[in-house]
C-alpha cells in the first residue's frame, strides 16, 4: 500500500519537563542571646511592667475627700470677760483697764485685728496689741485699756456694752460684736462713775 502519511516527529515525543529549580537558601536562625543579655531583657521587662502597675494604680486609685472648709471665724471664736479696775481716778486722764480671754474652738488659728468701742468719749488700746494670733484650739489672755478722754460723752448706765472685734481666719474676715454679760456691764457702769466722778444713783 503506498501513500504519504503523516510525518512522525523525529526524536522523542514526551512532554519536556520544566527545568530543576534552584533551591532557595535557607534564613539563618537569630543568634543566641547571652546569659547577661537574657538578664538585661528581663530585667528591662520587669521595670516597665512594674512601672505600668504602678502608674495603672496611681490613676486608679480612690480619692480621698476633700477637708471641709473652715467655719467663719466669729463661729469659732468667743470671748470671755475676767476682771476690770480703774487707775488714775480723778485725775484729768483716768484709765479703766479689764482682762478678758479669747477663745477658739476650731484648729485652725485666728487672728484678732481690731478691738473697738461704739462710745465717742472713749478711746481704747490692747495689750499685745492687734493684730494679735490666737492658735487654734486654744486660749489668749487679752489686757484692755480704756481712756476716757471726754466724760460728758460717756454714758452714766453703759447698759449692755460689747466689744466691736475683726476676727479673720484661713476663710473669711469680719467684724462681730460681743456682749461680755452683764458683770461686765455692772463693773463697767461702776468704773466709768469712779473715772468721771459720778454719784451712784
Amino acid at each position: 500500500m503506498s501513500g504519504i502519511g503523516p510525518v512522525e516527529p523525529d526524536g522523542d515525543t514526551r512532554p519536556l519537563e520544566p527545568p530543576p529549580t534552584t533551591p532557595r537558601p535557607a534564613h539563618a536562625p537569630p543568634p543566641r542571646l547571652s546569659h547577661r543579655q537574657r538578664a538585661a531583657a528581663a530585667t528591662a521587662f520587669v521595670a516597665v511592667a512594674v512601672l505600668v502597675t504602678g502608674t495603672l494604680l496611681h490613676l486608679t486609685r480612690p480619692r480621698p475627700e476633700p477637708p471641709p472648709e473652715p467655719r467663719f471665724p466669729s463661729q469659732t471664736t468667743s470671748f470671755r470677760y475676767l476682771y476690770m479696775q480703774v487707775r488714775g481716778a480723778g485725775t484729768t486722764s483716768p484709765e479703766i483697764e479689764f482682762t478678758i480671754q479669747a477663745l477658739t474652738e476650731s484648729d485652725a488659728p485666728v487672728t484678732v485685728l481690731d478691738i473697738s468701742q461704739p462710745y465717742a468719749g472713749l478711746s481704747l488700746t490692747s495689750t499685745p496689741a492687734t493684730p494679735l494670733r490666737v492658735k487654734g484650739g486654744a486660749s489668749r489672755k487679752i489686757t484692755v485699756t480704756v481712756r476716757v478722754a471726754e466724760c460728758g460723752k460717756v454714758p452714766r448706765n453703759a447698759g449692755l456694752p460689747f466689744l466691736d472685734v475683726t476676727l479673720r481666719n484661713t476663710r473669711a474676715k469680719e467684724a462681730h460684736s460681743y456682749i461680755l454679760g452683764a458683770r461686765y456691764a455692772r463693773d463697767l457702769s461702776t468704773a466709768l462713775e469712779v473715772a468721771c466722778g459720778y454719784e451712784k444713783r
